[in-house]
């Protein structure tokens, strides 16, 4: 398994986490800190580390816009109902997608997809496939 899909992991886990925090997750108020603990605690192999923090950082600061396009791409579905860990995926998948970084539209669905193969359920993959093909369609017509 290569870095960057350790990355994801570690950033889907600690999403995952901060939605159940009492005082409400996914702020940017002390993002880095809380994530060098939750790597301590968990074990995130160091070169793991950057891209994880890159891509909740870059979540975190555009989630009012990856939501939005979450919310409209997701057919009949309210943001609240998706399951917490699909909607993390789909969140971290949309800001890759969203981001001017180097990662292809395709490659970040595939590794949104085998990632919901590893931790969520079983209708889980062809549902983020089909949710992050209309953000792809959505961002380039």
């Amino acid at each position: 398994m290569g870095v960057r899909r350790k990355s994801r992991e570690a950033a889907l886990q600690f999403l995952f986490q901060e939605d159940f925090k009492i005082e409400g997750g996914h702020t940017e108020e002390n993002l880095p800190e809380r994530f060098d603990v939750f790597c301590t605690l968990y074990q995130v192999h160091r070169k793991s580390r950057p891209y994880a923090q890159e891509l909740l950082e870059g979540m975190v600061r555009s989630r009012e816009e990856v939501d939005k396009l979450i919310g409209e791409c997701a057919s009949n579905w309210r943001l609240s109902r998706i399951a917490a860990t699909d909607r993390n995926i789909l969140r971290l998948a949309v800001y890759e997608m969203i981001s001017e970084n180097d990662v292809p539209d395709q490659v970040a669905i595939n590794e949104a997809v085998e990632i919901a193969k590893r931790f969520a359920g079983d209708d889980s993959p062809s549902f983020i496939n089909g949710v992050l093909d209309a953000v792809r369609k959505s961002l380039r017509p």
